[in-house]
């Protein structure tokens, strides 16, 4: 009797079943990345918001007032990978978000900040942050509070 000599390499059914094994661990995998990414955004927006917040608390024990200029003129907000010079200082924004700050009307003064994801990005859809001087916080999504 002959013997058969054993072959080196990998057939193509291995290699196509492999291939197959990649592409559905890659297909669940990835829509859990992309939701992470989304996550890690908002967390960075909700990061400035409290931020903003923190100085203007700071800026009404100095001023007696609340301001809307976050940029160097106003609250100078300096946050890593933000420009808050955009709109004349009043705008907050990175690739994702614009955060603005509105002083409210009249006594007693109070405020009001919003993060508004980028149309063009890749959090459209996410819903807009807010928070206001009263502390309370809100994602809205189609009329609808998810939550921070």
């Amino acid at each position: 009797m002959r013997r058969q000599k054993l072959q080196d390499g990998f057939t193509l059914i291995e290699l196509m079943i492999t291939v197959v094994i990649i592409a559905i661990l890659a297909s669940i995998a990835w829509p859990s990345y992309t939701e992470y990414l989304k996550r890690s955004r908002r967390s960075d927006a909700q990061q400035v918001l409290l931020a903003i917040a923190n100085k203007q608390q700071q800026y009404m024990l100095d001023a007696r007032t609340y301001t809307d200029v976050l940029g160097s003129a106003g609250l100078n907000i300096a946050q890593q990978g933000w420009d808050c010079s955009v709109n004349s200082g009043k705008t907050c924004a990175n690739g994702y978000y614009d955060v603005t700050a509105t002083p409210g009307a009249g006594p007693p003064p109070t405020f009001a900040i919003s993060g508004v994801p980028k149309t063009a990005s890749a959090q459209n859809g996410d819903g807009t942050l807010n928070y206001a001087s009263t502390g309370s916080k809100s994602r809205m999504v189609g009329g609808v509070d998810k939550g921070w």
